[in-house]
């Protein structure tokens, strides 16, 4: 298994993937349960509806943008892991921690959303919300560790499996969470008060009234694009999905992220707070009180703990995956398989304990404060050493074991955050302000200690071998296309347009019950069939037709 993901090695070739896994990867992980739980956060900020909407514009615009011209082009350059790509920049004291560091943020970060998970199996059982940092149950405790166990089977099966996985889900999961809102909608509308019509203005108001409602309390569009950049930041300022890009034929592949940030990060976190305040509004309490499970429960019924389950499952498999991959890295010989399945059971215990899932916001924002500075020195390395005429992997030809310019801007960048937060910065800009402080910082230290000497003999290695690999993913990648277009015909089955169509039927039924033409509760009973036959007609097209050479 190992072997297969290249876990030191540059990507081969024929193992390059096409456009559509990293679609679905990126709109199954960033649609996730964990939406619920900062769609509602949102809810319980203060925050006015129309700051919130701008500063998800402008934020999740930036998301993309750094995927899109950082971390991909960097990625399919260099056909590296981070961890490998960072190993052969600073050198192996470096990778050493920061790949402990990395991995175990990465582990708590899944844990959240196993935990998230866990939160829709309890309804099923009606054990009590876990909104503490301790679970309160055992129950929910055995839940917890039950629904870590099919995570980590899947995280174990590596990128290709994650990606199908994630193929089959995102559809639905998105629809899911338009659909909840659509449904509850009715219920925010009757609660207020001198609306006759249901207009583009009425809806302002209902969301000023029940949902995004302006406190006062100094948190603006700012601080909502500040947070909707920074919240994965760990992944694409931070480079980490290096990762899971290196796999793709293009560069422009890191775009598709788009399809996780206005769709996960935009409509699902809108959706989520409509959600969030109509099942509060519904249970007469506070939208604190409530969980993921709770939340989607009320407003969809058995099919919303389908949605909570998967969406938690398509976020922490990918997590998981590059959770394994730090820590194996610390060890050549380790196998990738048994590394992520240890990690696995890790994350799982950690899932126990909910602390992340009711401090996520802030979680994110110290993941990212932490890793940017990472990110930014590679970015300095990769591009703006070359074209200040200095040499690029200068540490690695020097033999040294820690590029101590490295460390030094590492530490130097957290260190600046840390007086600016003590002045008085929101914890959310302080990731971004790490990111630049190292981006700049790095470059006079990497001229002083060696990065302006030169190297001819192994920069043309270096060169010729990158040329080499080029050329032969070039005519790979014409060769597959050829093929695609040549088969694409015979792709179409009727299983999947009755996923299609079973999608359709979700759709309707939401918009009948916006129409006031069906009971809540009604609607609540029937879901669950159509999304039942959309996961049989789906998972078959896509094991059997679309894909009938799995690799398990």
């Amino acid at each position: 298994m190992s072997h297969h993901e290249f876990d030191r090695q540059p990507v081969s070739a024929d193992q390059l993937k096409s456009g559509k896994y990293f679609a679905a990867s990126y709109a199954g992980e960033h649609v996730a349960g964990t939406e619920f739980v900062i769609g509602a956060m949102f809810v319980s900020w203060g925050v006015g509806t129309l700051d919130l909407l701008l500063g998800l514009i402008i934020g999740n615009l930036m998301a993309v943008l750094t995927w899109g011209l950082i971390c991909a082009p960097i990625a399919t350059d260099t056909r590296l892991t981070l961890y490998a790509y960072l190993e052969k920049v600073a050198g192996p004291g470096i990778i050493k921690l920061y790949s402990i560091v990395n991995g175990i943020l990465f582990c708590i970060l899944a844990g959240a959303m196993i935990t998230v998970s866990a939160s829709a199996v309890r309804v099923l059982f009606d054990l009590p919300a876990q909104v503490n940092w301790y679970p309160t149950d055992f129950s929910f405790v055995l839940v917890a560790l039950a629904v870590g166990a099919v995570v980590v089977l899947v995280a174990v099966k590596g990128f290709k499996f994650i990606a199908q996985f994630a193929e089959v889900c995102a559809p639905w999961m998105i629809l899911m969470f338009i659909v909840g809102a659509l449904a509850i909608a009715p219920s925010l509308l009757s609660a207020t008060p001198n609306l006759d019509t249901v207009t583009l203005t009425s809806w302002l108001t209902v969301a000023n009234t029940h949902i995004w409602q302006d406190s006062g309390n100094g948190l603006s569009w700012w601080h909502v694009a500040a947070f909707a950049w920074v919240c994965n930041m760990a992944m694409h300022g931070a480079l980490s999905d290096m990762t899971i890009l290196r796999f793709a034929q293009k560069s422009s592949y890191g775009f598709f992220s788009a399809l996780g940030m206005f769709i996960g990060h935009f409509i699902a976190w809108v959706c989520a707070g409509i959600m969030g305040a109509g099942a509060a509004l519904l249970l007469k309490t506070d939208v604190t009180a409530l969980d993921a499970g709770a939340v989607a429960y009320q407003a969809l019924g058995s099919a919303g703990i389908i949605a909570v389950i998967i969406a938690g499952w398509t976020t922490s498999n990918p997590t998981i995956y590059r959770a394994g991959l730090a820590f194996q890295s610390l060890n050549k010989n380790w196998s990738r398989g048994a590394v992520t399945t240890i990690v696995g059971i890790i994350t799982t215990m950690i899932a126990c304990f909910p602390f992340v899932f009711t401090k996520l916001m802030d979680f994110v924002s110290l993941m990212a404060l932490i890793l940017a500075p990472i990110g930014a020195i590679l970015v300095s390395e990769h591009w703006l050493l070359p074209k200040l005429g200095l040499t690029r992997y200068w540490s690695n030809y020097r033999k040294q074991t820690t590029n101590k310019a490295a460390l030094f801007t590492w530490i130097t960048a957290l260190i600046i955050c840390y007086l600016a937060f003590a002045i008085g910065t929101h914890v959310f800009f302080l990731p971004i302000i790490a990111w630049f402080v190292a981006l700049i910082f790095y470059i006079p230290l990497a001229n002083s200690m060696g990065a302006n000497r030169n190297f001819p003999a192994k920069v043309a290695e270096e060169n010729k071998a990158a040329l080499l690999r080029k050329q032969a993913e070039q005519a790979y990648i014409d060769n597959t296309r050829l093929n695609d277009c040549q088969s694409a015909a015979s792709q179409k089955h009727w299983m999947q347009y009755l996923a299609i169509f079973s999608l359709l039927i979700c759709l309707a039924l939401a918009f009948t019950v916006s129409l006031n033409a069906m009971d809540l509760n009604k609607f609540r009973q029937i879901i669950i069939w159509p999304t039942v036959i959309y996961f049989i007609s789906a998972t078959y097209y896509s094991l059997k037709v679309a894909d009938p050479k799995t690799q398990t």
